[in-house]
């Protein structure tokens, strides 16, 4: 009885391990299986620095929001955010297996702030951060730069041809419409005299060539009238008959005057004096019975069916405009019409309260629309007349004393390049030196190829390799 019960515990017991051994080996994960557990366990337990588009989209927020279909950004911790060394730190493993096999190996490390420092092995700057590897076929001595296909990609790096167009730009500045000083006469008398009467004409008024302005009567004027009616009667001919004629023109006695003299044979007593030109009346000093001395301004009258538009460029635009350039008048008082004209003159001296440059512009005014002193808006067209080479203006490094480009040589290479610029409009830059029609260049995010890849030390070496003096001293170590 004692070895059956003894017999059954055992069995109870052998069942039993086997049993627990059996639910150990199903339930028991693997030992990867594990750790990947633990360390995303480990990721979730970490606290997001950032959170993203749940579809991948570069659209980030600093605090918990949703989508507008209602789904939750996804939590990124601070182990989990793409660095933009990534594709160094995915190779750098790689590259040192595979140094012994033939494949791409590091030659050195170079400092992670473009400094001319490099190391042959890994090490930290000043600041905790890693040098960044340079693998064989990276670094070159033409001074280019290569980038991976990643970082590439992540960049969103654009090059574009660079071809022959024409350079088209627009300089807005205020002008202001004036009188052309040709244009403009005065009424004044060459002898002592007294104005009788006054015609009906006054300030603002428009008279035509040939019309009355005023009667004039002077003692003088009736003395050289009588001298010429003397000779005529007394049948002169030849220079005395001609000399008696001359004075009454010195002193500026109208021609159909002269001619009623002759016709009439009579001394008038007074002389209907005329204006000179079509115009209107800018200033009447005239009043009658008036005693008027040689050169008393009576009447002031200007012809505007011309006029001049005096327009204010800045001092840094004057070198884009020249004679001809064509110039669009648009008056501030009359909206929606505008006038073209030409540049005819640009005035020698610069204003130096303003520090702009006076040109001027002559327009017909036939309808005499344009009034003296009305404000005006100018849109002058400047440019090259021919196509040169140009590229966008995205596309230029600017360091205040250098300017340049990067050429894209394809297979993620880069060389930058220093230019010198010309004019620019249109988004565009003429550039006079340092690039040739078909060549590549980046024009967009080359600033950060510009910090990813150490430009600026290749701009050095760029430089150097051009011929440019060092200022390391001779005989100095590296």
């Amino acid at each position: 009885m004692n070895h059956a019960l003894l017999a059954s515990v055992a069995a109870a017991s052998i069942a039993a391990a086997g049993t627990a051994l059996v639910l150990a080996g199903v339930q028991r994960p693997p030992a990867r299986i594990a750790e990947l557990t633990t360390s995303a366990e480990a990721e979730e337990a970490r606290p997001p620095i950032y959170f993203q588009d749940p579809d991948g989209k570069p659209t980030y927020s600093l605090t918990s929001r949703k989508t507008p279909d209602g789904r939750d950004y996804r939590a990124v911790p601070a182990g989990s955010d793409v660095g933009f060394d990534e594709d160094a730190a995915a190779e750098a493993p790689s590259s040192a297996a595979a140094s012994g096999s033939g494949e791409r190996r590091i030659k050195y490390y170079r400092n992670p702030m473009g400094l001319p420092d490099t190391s042959p092995t890994p090490k930290k700057d000043s600041m905790g951060m890693d040098y960044i590897p340079v693998y064989e076929g990276e670094d070159s001595d033409d001074g280019s730069v290569k980038l991976s296909p990643g970082k590439l990609q992540r960049t969103g790096a654009k090059s574009e041809r660079i071809v022959r167009q024409a350079i088209r730009s627009m300089i807005r500045a205020p002008g202001v419409v004036q009188e052309d000083e040709r244009r403009v006469s005065v009424v004044a008398l060459r002898f002592e005299g007294f104005v009788e009467s006054v015609a009906n004409v006054t300030t603002g008024d428009h008279v035509h060539k040939g019309q009355t302005l005023m009667n004039v009567y002077s003692p003088a004027l009736s003395s050289a009238a009588a001298e010429y009616l003397s000779a005529i009667n007394a049948g002169a001919t030849g220079k005395e008959l001609k000399g008696a004629r001359r004075r009454l023109e010195n002193l500026a006695t109208p021609e159909p005057a002269i001619k009623e003299l002759e016709r009439t044979r009579e001394i008038s007593l007074s002389i209907p004096w005329l204006a000179p030109q079509d115009g209107e009346i800018l200033e009447r000093n005239a009043v009658n019975g008036m005693r008027a001395g040689p050169g008393d301004v009576l009447f002031r009258v200007a012809d505007h069916r011309l006029v001049w538009v005096l327009i204010d460029v800045a001092e840094r635009d004057l070198p884009q405009v020249a004679i001809g350039t064509k110039v669009t008048i648009k008056p501030r008082g009359l909206r929606g019409q505008s006038f073209t004209g030409e540049v005819s003159l640009i005035y020698p001296h610069l204003m130096a309260q303003t520090r702009t440059a006076r040109i001027r512009v002559e327009l017909p005014n036939p309808d005499e629309l344009l009034r003296p002193e009305m404000y005006v808006d100018a849109e002058i067209e400047t440019g090259t007349p021919n196509p040169v080479l140009a590229v966008p203006e995205s596309a230029i490094l600017d360091s205040g004393a250098r300017q340049a480009v990067l050429i894209d040589k394809g297979e993620g290479r880069f060389e930058p390049r220093e230019v010198k610029l010309g004019l620019r409009g249109n988004g565009y830059v003429e550039v006079a030196e340092g690039v040739k029609e078909g060549e590549a260049v980046v024009t967009s995010a080359n600033f950060l190829i510009d910090a990813e890849s150490n430009l600026k030390a290749a701009l050095n070496g760029f430089t150097e390799a051009s011929g440019a003096p060092s200022a390391q001293p001779a005989g100095a170590r590296p």
